[in-house]
């Protein structure tokens, strides 16, 4: 199902943002299910968008036992990220990008990052982003992307790897939900009209 090696991945140190302390990503999923929600940038006005979406799912997720974990790749942008309270769960950052690397999270390079940036699909969804009042900006490392990784308690599986395809892909609540197993009591914010399976998404301030 997945190649993730959770061994390797686990041994890979994050930083809490709230306490400074380095941690094993392994002990994230030591005693519960988690869900890693990796951003972009914390200045990304579409992540900040997506993680105020899958955060409609704490109440469920804590329910269930699961804990909702945001990771970005830099420490530029994360205490306005988290005055924003954007995401509802702890938030590390990787500051050597190895999760990033291991999980296969593309980097983007000055050329491709432009026609990633400025699709249709990803104006849509910042359209969406600031009507709700969500903004963005362009500081920070603009040609990392992200994804997802649900990992079940104990390490004993992979439960979702999802890898962005796009600067904007994300897994939706319904999927999230099916891959732990669980219902939900929230629906998904609109979204534009996709002809693809997923909706995908970000605004020119990659």
């Amino acid at each position: 199902m997945s190649s993730v090696d959770l061994t390797k991945l686990g041994a890979n140190q994050l930083k809490n943002t709230t306490s400074g302390e380095m941690v094993e990503v392994g002990s994230l999923w030591r005693e519960q299910t988690v869900v890693l929600f990796f951003l972009r940038r914390f200045g990304c006005q579409v992540c900040r968008w997506l993680a105020a979406e899958v955060s409609k799912l704490e109440k469920d997720l804590k329910a269930n036992g699961v804990a909702l974990v945001g990771v970005g790749p830099e420490v530029l942008g994360v205490k306005e990220f988290k005055d924003g309270g954007f995401l509802k769960g702890e938030i590390y950052i990787d500051e050597k990008k190895q999760c990033y690397k291991d999980l296969g999270f593309k980097r983007y390079n000055a050329i491709n990052i432009v026609p990633a940036a400025m699709g249709k699909k990803v104006r849509e969804i910042a359209s969406k982003a600031s009507a709700e009042g969500i903004q963005g900006n362009f500081s920070g490392d603009l040609l990392q992307s992200g994804g997802m990784l649900i990992v079940a308690k104990g390490g004993e599986k992979v439960l979702m790897h999802f890898v962005q395809n796009t600067p904007g892909d994300n897994a939706s609540l319904e999927d999230i939900a099916k891959a732990l197993g669980i219902s939900v009591s929230v629906q998904a914010g609109e979204r534009p009209q996709c002809n693809e399976d997923v909706c995908t998404g970000d605004d020119r301030r990659t």
